[in-house]
């Protein structure tokens, strides 16, 4: 694979003509993760499919030369069980991720569609990673009024993703890093002529050794706020975690509140996890409790059980799911 454009190192940003090939060296890469499993859902159904996220990503970089790399990522989503795109219909081929940047000591600078800043960095705050659809408090409890885009799905809500966005991760400095997203293109209803506001979102992470911290802000086109803090201290074996979520929407008095707490121990090959989340929506009390585990077969495959229950101030979303899977990446 080639790219045309390259960068004279003498002048390290000075423009080389499109018509000469870059003598750089390129690394294209395939992976992914496979999830499924067999499963009882909160509605009490028996189901056989993906409990966490199956993906297929195509990744590359090129060495550009004075310490810059030009740099891409394809991804896109599907349920293992039927072999079908996920929400095939709803969501676009690339749903994860179609992103091209360019990377040097300056930081990561993308532009296409990508987790938000805040969505990008929440995961590592929640025992599951905000990824098994049984026993994560976040899955079910943080952002749950404001979507991150409410049309970019086909006229459908999309929660994490922001397309037609310019995404920048900056280097870390004494531990902390920011990173940063936003639309230029205004948002817009289909079929509606008024054109909304533009989105963005912004997180300042900390980490080290035993600490990790995170105090984020999102506003999507609609005018919806969220603001996140999340907090994870490592000792040994074991690491416990917090986080806060506060969601409002712009048109309503319309708001929610959740804290989730989580933790985990590694045993060898086992790692325990526990969850609790509780979150104020409106004047209504909804809790949520799960407990799981990992067994790692090798560095790329696991298999996994888990356990959640939801107890919500509205009896019809209450229920326990449970089931057991195995997750291979590759």
């Amino acid at each position: 694979m080639r790219w045309r454009i390259g960068f004279a190192c003498s002048t390290c940003f000075t423009l080389l003509s499109a018509a000469l090939p870059a003598a750089a060296q390129s690394k294209v890469e395939i992976g992914g993760l496979l999830d499924g499993g067999i499963y009882r859902g909160f509605e009490g159904t028996a189901r056989l499919g993906t409990i966490q996220r199956s993906n297929l990503a195509i990744a590359g970089r090129e060495d550009l030369g004075c310490g810059l790399q030009a740099t891409f990522r394809l991804s896109a989503r599907f349920d293992v069980d039927s072999g079908r795109m996920e929400d095939q219909g709803s969501k676009p081929f690339w749903h994860d991720e179609s992103t091209v940047g360019l990377q040097g000591s300056f930081g990561h600078l993308r532009l296409g569609r990508a987790l938000s800043a805040m969505w990008s960095q929440d995961w590592k705050f929640d025992p599951w990673a905000n990824f098994n659809r049984i026993a994560s408090p976040a899955w079910y409890q943080w952002h749950g009024l404001t979507p991150t885009d409410r049309y970019s799905n086909n006229g459908a809500a999309e929660y994490g993703r922001m397309a037609n966005g310019i995404f920048y991760d900056s280097p870390s400095v004494a531990g902390f890093a920011l990173h940063l997203s936003a639309s230029p293109q205004r948002s817009q209803a289909p079929g509606s002529p008024r054109r909304e506001g533009r989105g963005y979102s912004a997180s300042l992470n900390y980490d080290s050794a035993s600490l990790s911290g995170m105090l984020a802000f999102e506003r999507n086109g609609s005018g919806d706020k969220d603001t996140f803090a999340a907090a994870k201290y490592r000792f040994g074996a074991a690491a416990l975690m917090a986080a806060w979520d506060y969601t409002r929407v712009a048109e309503s008095a319309l708001s929610a509140r959740a804290v989730t707490l989580g933790a985990s121990y590694q045993m060898g090959s086992t790692t325990l996890k526990a969850g609790y989340g509780r979150q104020r929506l409106q004047q209504q009390s909804n809790h949520f409790y799960s407990v799981g585990a990992d067994y790692a077969l090798s560095k790329r495959s696991t298999l996994y059980a888990s356990l959640g229950r939801k107890s919500y101030a509205h009896g019809a979303d209450s229920g326990t799911a449970f089931g057991v899977g195995m997750a291979h990446a590759f």
